[in-house]
């Protein structure tokens, strides 16, 4: 008999086309009357757009929101939190926007509704990653999850291409590291496997037909089931370098997912915990699998191209091993230089 704990997550979920026209009504059994809209600068158009569902309660926008959450962004939004009065959070957009979501909400206490826009699953995790004095730190807290995510198949529809393929990644990246999480559970391993598969066949879809709506469905149920899997587990290699690399480098987060994940995912082996990627993706190595379902679809393959450089790889090796995640492979301040070094020149993975 394996034993195992599994404890599911009490936040409300709303899927389908059309939903955001439930912003209204979600805010209202939240008891929130007076919601700030966040929002990046890219993306502030589209948000109040989408916000004009719950124009009434809606007091301000916050469009600062930028990657890796860096704290001094939080304290400007938690000033506009005050200067509007505002009892609740509406996030509209990818995982920069949420993590800032989260960021207010457990700072404040206050309801915060995710409305997602991209892959990155980080709406559906108590997991909270901020950025202060050069360093990406996490915490994990049921009080993080939002209270409410919309997903609106709708919002996905002109999604460009780079962002949906490494988002995407990024997503199934959650999934990969739940598979051999040292908490995992069967309910995890399905679930993952699931998102894993819903991702390798919608991308096949929509490389040629990006706005074909089945398949943008089955990408962000993907998103949802890669998410969820996270939230349940803790993480390990593959998270605690693309912190670094976020943190300290300011590399791109989505793009930085997907350039590592193969090199870490080829390092672990565990091909038998591992064979979910295999059996969704095709092929026989998951490491090797991941590498050529990026290159397939255009997506990044070396950070040389994201700014990062031979020079950094001593420094980022040290600050991984300041505070190292578990992993079910141990590893030392060698095997990340390798990893980096792999991941730095974009080479196919052997395993």
């Amino acid at each position: 008999m394996r034993a195992f704990t599994y404890e599911p997550q009490k936040s409300r979920v709303l899927f389908g086309s059309g939903t955001i026209t439930e912003i209204e009504s979600e805010a209202e059994q939240l008891g929130v009357k007076r919601l700030l809209v966040l929002a990046t600068p890219e993306q502030a158009d589209q948000a109040g757009q989408v916000a004009q569902q719950a124009e009434k309660r809606v007091v301000g926008m916050f469009a600062g929101a930028t990657m890796h959450t860096p704290t001094d962004v939080t304290e400007k939004a938690m000033t506009s939190l005050k200067q509007h009065d505002a009892d609740g959070i509406l996030a509209i957009g990818g995982g920069s926007t949420i993590g800032l979501g989260k960021a207010i909400s457990v700072r404040a206490g206050l309801p915060h509704i995710a409305v997602p826009t991209s892959y990155a699953g980080s709406e559906m995790t108590p997991i909270l990653g901020e950025t202060a004095d050069g360093k990406k730190l996490t915490r994990r807290d049921p009080s993080i999850l939002p209270a409410t995510v919309i997903y609106d198949v709708d919002l996905t529809l002109s999604l460009p291409w780079s962002m949906t393929v490494t988002s995407a990644m990024n997503a199934m990246a959650h999934a990969v590291e739940a598979l051999y999480a040292k908490d995992r559970n069967p309910v995890v391993e399905t679930l993952a496997e699931r998102g894993i598969r819903a991702f390798g066949t919608s991308l096949c879809v929509l490389k040629s037909a990006p706005d074909d709506p089945d398949a943008r469905s089955d990408a962000f149920f993907g998103a949802w089931a890669c998410g969820t899997c996270l939230g349940q587990v803790s993480m390990a290699l593959h998270h605690k370098l693309c912190h670094v690399l976020g943190g300290t480098f300011d590399l791109p987060h989505a793009a930085t997912h997907t350039v590592i994940l193969p090199h870490v995912t080829a390092f672990n082996g565990m091909d038998g915990q591992l064979a979910a990627i295999n059996r969704s993706l095709g092929g026989s190595k998951p490491g090797q699998a991941l590498f050529d379902l990026a290159a397939d679809l255009g997506a990044p393959l070396n950070l040389a191209d994201l700014g990062f450089s031979q020079g950094d790889i001593a420094h980022a090796a040290d600050v991984a091993m300041e505070s190292p995640y578990w992993n079910p492979r141990p590893f030392r301040r060698s095997d990340i230089i390798a990893i980096l070094n792999a991941a730095l020149h974009g080479e196919r993975p052997v395993g």
